[in-house]
């Protein structure tokens, strides 16, 4: 579990296809600290296994159920990557419930700034619509954001200074896709109300 607070801007190493799936190599030193190989680490919002792990980084395996879903598979070497490390029971929950398992692509549509804050269009696919609500809870590259204005295929949210520096907002250009995962409570609701 993640609460999309990003703590480092990581860099894409090196990317590898084998099997049927492939691996990341990440340059990393803030979420490497105290993290051992088999611990998660969440990157642009999905849940990873670290391997190899070391001050200087890590690898991760990805398989094609993560391929097929995030975008992931389409970083190179030097994409900027958001890294979080996985929740303890001594962390602050910042954000909001973030499990790193993604529900989909949306597509950014634009970034306009306006005295050193942003906001930011991301188009989401059909499905999701349901889970989307004003105001609600939204992992949009594994940062916990809320949306600022919501119609029935795109979503607004306010992006102060700091996420803008810290995270990779500040390279995505318009069509680029990125990786979605509404809030786990509404899944949940809809579950529930299904199943009575």
């Amino acid at each position: 579990m993640f609460t999309g607070i990003i703590e480092e801007l990581g860099t894409i190493r090196e990317t590898a296809v084998y099997g049927g799936g492939s691996r990341i190599s990440v340059s990393a030193s803030v979420v490497t600290d105290g993290t051992a190989d088999g611990d998660s680490i969440a990157v642009n919002g999905v849940c990873l296994t670290a391997l190899d792990v070391s001050p200087k980084g890590f690898s991760a395996d990805l398989s094609q159920e993560t391929l097929d879903r995030s975008t992931l598979g389409r970083l190179s070497a030097g994409s900027a990557v958001n890294l979080e490390r996985a929740v303890t029971p001594s962390t602050r929950l910042g954000g909001h419930i973030v499990q790193g398992h993604v529900d989909g692509r949306g597509t950014f549509i634009s970034a306009v700034e306006s005295s050193g804050f942003w906001t930011i269009k991301i188009g989401f696919p059909p499905e999701l619509a349901k889970y989307l609500v004003y105001k609600g809870s939204v992992s949009v590259e594994g940062i916990s954001l809320t949306i600022a204005k919501l119609d029935e295929e795109s979503f607004e949210i306010a992006v102060i200074p700091k996420t803008w520096k810290v995270t990779n907002l500040s390279t995505l250009k318009p069509t680029d896709n990125v990786n979605l995962e509404s809030d786990v409570i509404a899944k949940y609701v809809e579950r529930m109300m299904l199943t009575k």
